[in-house]
């Protein structure tokens, strides 16, 4: 008889507890995956809190951000400078370019380990490791190490001026995000981009990762954690971690699972009809119910033609992980995600790190990638696809024109190159240079943020309007849009 006087409030606190650690201890599995997709929707409804149309006339609807961690070399892919053959083994003050090393050119860097063997100027001039070619009706040069990304080149506008100010690998965290690590961590542009538009499909995330990240592992930060990436491995079988079911179990027995936990939804919204934000992070597992077959699905390649699997290099051992990846990409915008992010490079730093043997590294790496990258650029194009898909090819920092351990480059974050494609953007064009050596940005120099304000600019959202109260962002953040490189 005691236990019938409970007033209905304490009755409910012990559902609280239990549903929780029944949805995530529970067969659906699916933790903080499932929610962030409606917590995304959740958040445009709020005012101030993400848009959901765009503030400008969009050229583009979606983008796919190919990064390589580690710091492509800009002098050996897409900026050759002829000058280190011809003044290889000489220091920078022997040759007529010794001003680059003057005091006041060196002053963005903020060195985050002090006297670290790394991020040093390396003052005895390296010789190219590879040759270049000219390709396109453009002319353009690109490495040998590129010959397929080359074919494409009148697509592409190469960024041949752009600096950073972080020496060490924390650049990568810089590039995704404007901020310097010594800053503290703030939102990266795929959290901008999905803060700043709607859902194209309720049945996806709308931002999703791939590849070996760097070492934050954060997107929304103090956007909050509907903005962050969700994790995806190109395995049918297992594609999101706790994506499907810890045992097998059949659809209905499933649907009456997320039935039952709408009954627990609705007893608790009968005592708590304020708490709006739980019910709305409630209602994320229908949508985990239907990831569970559309997820799976993009995944499963029978249905491309062979010619394609082909091209993006499934038959082969060296371009078939990244070749995956990049043809889920494709598959995914299909779909319509907005933002897919892969990632290149294994290891801590990124292997694209070649303080030693630069020639074997960056030859092995850019094979893995060249034709798969291509092959995405044109299949976007004769899809019809590339229109409305911005493809960016990035890495946090260049290489020194000085050698390292004989044979290697140091981090360099005075001048480096990256290109992007499609979605508005000219093809067929150099933008912006660095010196003779390739040691400064000197013409048209940018910082990342404007990588970050021309692809908004695309999507059709103003850069200045994406701050949120209490975060006032700097002038830095919001970057300048390469108008020079839009059609």
């Amino acid at each position: 008889m005691h236990m019938t006087t409970r007033s209905p409030i304490k009755m409910m606190d012990p559902v609280k507890f239990d549903r929780r650690q029944f949805i995530s201890k529970s067969a659906l599995g699916f933790g903080s995956i499932a929610l962030q997709s409606l917590l995304c929707q959740e958040a445009h409804a709020k005012p101030g809190a993400g848009f959901g149309l765009p503030h400008l006339p969009a050229k583009a609807k979606n983008v796919i951000w190919l990064f390589m961690r580690g710091g492509v070399s800009h002098m050996e892919s897409f900026d050759p400078k002829p000058h280190l053959n011809r003044y290889a083994g000489k220091t920078i003050s022997e040759t007529p370019f010794h001003e680059v090393q003057a005091s006041e050119r060196l002053k963005k860097v903020r060195v985050v380990v002090v006297n670290d063997a790394n991020g040093q100027q390396r003052n005895k001039l390296f010789p190219l490791q590879t040759g270049f070619r000219h390709y396109g009706q453009s002319g353009l040069s690109i490495s040998d190490w590129f010959p397929q990304i080359g074919s494409c080149v009148d697509d592409i506008a190469v960024l041949r001026s752009m600096w950073t100010t972080d020496d060490n690998h924390g650049a990568q965290v810089q590039f995704h995000s404007g901020r310097h690590m010594l800053d503290g961590r703030f939102p990266t542009i795929g959290a901008w981009v999905t803060y700043g538009l709607g859902s194209l499909n309720e049945n996806l995330p709308q931002f999703i990762s791939m590849g070996p990240r760097y070492f934050d592992m954060r997107d929304g930060h103090y956007l909050g954690p509907a903005y962050d990436a969700v994790p995806l491995k190109v395995d049918p079988e297992s594609p999101l971690d706790f994506a499907k079911p810890s045992r097998p179990l059949p659809r209905p027995v499933q649907r009456a699972t997320f039935d039952l936990i709408e009954r627990f939804n609705r007893l608790r919204s009968q005592v708590f009809p304020e708490d709006a934000a739980l019910e709305a992070r409630i209602q994320s597992y229908e949508l985990a119910f239907r990831m569970q077959s559309s997820v799976p699905d993009i995944l499963h390649f029978q249905h491309e033609p062979s010619h394609i699997r082909t091209m993006y290099g499934l038959d082969h051992e060296m371009t078939q992980p990244f070749g995956r990846q990049l043809l889920t990409a494709r598959r995914l915008v299909e779909k319509g995600v907005r933002f897919i992010q892969i990632m290149h490079g294994d290891g801590a730093a990124g292997a694209w790190d070649a303080h030693s043997n630069l020639k074997d590294n960056h030859a092995k790496l850019s094979a893995q990638v060249d034709q798969p990258i291509a092959c995405l650029l044109k299949d976007l194009k004769q899809r019809g696809m590339l229109d409305e898909t911005m493809v960016v090819f990035a890495t946090e920092f260049g290489r020194t024109p000085g050698s390292q351990n004989n044979d290697g480059r140091d981090h360099h974050p005075f001048g480096f190159s990256v290109w992007m494609a499609g979605g508005g953007i000219k093809g067929g064009m150099a933008h912006g240079a660095t010196d003779e050596i390739g040691f400064h940005a000197d013409q048209q120099p940018h910082y990342v943020t404007d990588v970050h304000a021309t692809l908004l600019h695309q999507l059709g959202l103003h850069s200045h309007r994406m701050e949120i109260p209490q975060h006032k962002r700097l002038e830095a953040d919001f970057g300048h849009v390469i108008h020079d490189i839009l059609a």
